[in-house]
């Protein structure tokens, strides 16, 4: 995979999209479990000239969580990826340079960051929002 348009050719044959814009695309990662997580694929290029691609997932609002307690949680369980503040929503996310990017390189972390998410947001919120 060497460019945007690879990544975005890929996931729409492997993965339900659920919106498509020029520069991100979003995804249903569905579990066994019936629960589900949106997953965001951020297009960035760094400097004018490197892509890369920026997994994210939304957990819930930041206004409803113990932000100390949810980040001391995502230091003891999360392999990849690391919590942010989009907005007014917690995520889970992770990026990627896209330049001589292997496929496991990108589901493996997909994988990660949909199975974070999914169970921060049950441990944090109780609910299936996302």
């Amino acid at each position: 995979m060497a460019t945007w348009r690879d990544l975005v050719a890929f996931v729409k044959s492997e993965y339900q999209v659920i919106k498509e814009e020029a520069d991100e695309i979003r995804l249903l990662f569905e579990f066994d479990d019936e629960r589900s997580q949106v997953i965001v694929l951020a297009r960035e290029v760094l400097d004018n000239r490197y892509e890369w691609v920026q997994i994210a997932s939304p957990i819930g609002l930041v206004s409803r969580v113990d932000l100390a307690a949810f980040l001391a949680e995502v230091g003891r369980s999360t392999v990849a990826g690391g919590a942010a503040v989009m907005g007014e929503h917690l995520v889970i996310r992770h990026s990627l340079p896209l330049e001589n990017l292997d496929i496991n390189e990108f589901v493996d972390p997909l994988s990660l960051i949909a199975g974070s998410a999914d169970l921060l947001e049950e441990q944090f919120f109780g609910r299936d929002d996302y």
